[in-house]
């Protein structure tokens, strides 16, 4: 909230915090946003049990009917919030082809990012749809993004992306 100092949990959370290895997709061939969202609901679902695919698929098309979550630069950011989740979780994957997704530029996605956080975390999820469009405007980060070869190595390169320190 403006004027308060108080850091919110996203402020201190890495991207890196809400990825791992088995919730990343390398090279999918998807032509429709139902079968990404369909794809994306399944990684976002490993290791939570708690959570079912329909849920998790009905929060990404509710929010996408809003409007494209098409940023450009081939990159689609497909959020939503769920009542009861314990804390954001995000699954990426990777496009070959690319496909249409009526994105701001009109150029077809090539990657996409799936982010949920829970249902009463209006601000945290905007500060991490915040984060995640800052670092795929980095040209290189997106190269280096297309051209993993493992589920690790996307991990890793978003680790960099957030600590342009430790690039090298």
């Amino acid at each position: 909230m403006p004027g308060t100092d108080m850091p919110s949990a996203a402020e201190g959370m890495r991207i890196g915090d809400l990825l791992s290895p088995k919730r990343v997709g390398l090279r999918l061939t998807v032509t429709t946003k139902e079968d990404l969202f369909g794809e994306l609901s399944m990684l976002l679902g490993t290791g939570e049990p708690a959570l079912d695919r329909q849920t998790i698929l009905r929060s990404l098309i509710e929010r996408e009917l809003l409007g494209s979550t098409g940023i450009g630069h081939g990159i689609a950011l497909p959020h939503g919030r769920l009542k009861g989740l314990p804390r954001p979780i995000g699954a990426f994957v990777t496009l070959v082809p690319g496909m249409d997704y009526h994105a701001i530029d009109h150029k077809p996605v090539t990657m996409a990012f799936a982010l949920l956080v829970p249902d009463d975390a209006a601000e945290e999820h905007l500060r991490i749809l915040s984060r995640l469009a800052g670092i795929f405007q980095n040209h290189d980060t997106r190269l280096e993004l297309l051209a993993a070869q493992t589920t690790e190595e996307i991990c890793q390169h978003f680790a960099r992306a957030e600590n342009p320190a430790a690039r090298g």
